[in-house]
């Protein structure tokens, strides 16, 4: 039996979830999320969720702790919302944002002007001293991880000095360089 496909998910105050036709829905004060499922049956009763999938086959296991991810994702997402925070670290290096159209200057010879979803709400944080901040907030975890990814792509952090953007708490292992 999967370990995170027969955990419960409990629905929050404020929050709808319907079932229909292979598409689950969720409702809530952030917005709305839907996701199509196929191989489990999702049972709605009282404030909780609970998924069964139709057989022992490999690929109704690995969709039975998958679905159950999604959906509780979905559930925390349009409650509470999901943000990711990157940190530029590096002489020179900024962020600002105009609306929708963050603007990075990473070391390159031009700035790199990206046009952010409009369902994400972005945020930049430049204190003097402290390496800028840019904060991705929204209620998709999966476009808010790939947004992310994409901005941590444009200069992901190298390991000798550690400059690049890379997500406030991560770590990054460090090799010595060369010994004179």
């Amino acid at each position: 039996m999967s370990r995170i496909g027969k955990n419960p998910i409990s629905i929050p105050e404020g929050v709808t979830v319907e079932v229909k036709d292979n598409v689950v829905t969720a409702k809530g004060k952030l917005g709305e999320l839907t996701q199509e499922f196929s191989g489990v049956d999702i049972k709605v009763e009282d404030a909780t969720i609970t998924l069964e999938r139709h057989s022992e086959k490999k690929e109704h296991k690995s969709k039975h702790g998958l679905y159950r991810a999604l959906i509780a994702n979905m559930i925390e997402g349009v409650s509470k919302g999901w943000t990711k925070e990157l940190e530029l670290v590096g002489v020179g290096y900024r962020a600002s944002n105009q609306g929708q159209k963050l603007d990075l200057a990473l070391g390159f010879s031009h700035n790199i002007i990206m046009d952010i979803a409009p369902e994400i709400k972005i945020e930049t944080v430049s204190e003097k001293g402290k390496n800028p901040i840019v904060k991705l907030t929204s209620h998709d975890k999966q476009l808010v991880g790939q947004v992310a990814a994409k901005i941590r792509g444009f200069r992901k952090p190298e390991p000798y000095k550690g400059k690049g953007v890379k997500f406030v708490g991560e770590e990054i292992r460090r090799k010595a360089g060369k010994s004179a």
